[in-house]
């Protein structure tokens, strides 16, 4: 489950950078009070360490990962 919730914020974190490279429109500073407010940043640091934490994804043992679920 952590790993679906880190995997969502990761990619809300591209959908933004998305919006920032195609429009120069940050939609998290938009929300929350510009790129400088504190709750923006909390919300970058989140999806920042959301990105960091699916970085992991890439180096698990996929076949040794379904063996603990069953």
């Amino acid at each position: 489950m952590f790993d679906k919730i880190c995997l969502i914020l990761a990619i809300i974190g591209c959908l933004n950078w998305g919006l920032v490279g195609l429009f120069s429109f940050d939609l998290v500073a938009w929300i929350f009070g510009g790129t400088g407010a504190l709750l923006s940043r909390i919300i970058y640091t989140v999806i920042a360490l959301a990105g960091v934490w699916c970085i992991s994804l890439l180096f698990r043992n996929e076949h040794a990962h379904h063996q603990v679920a069953e």
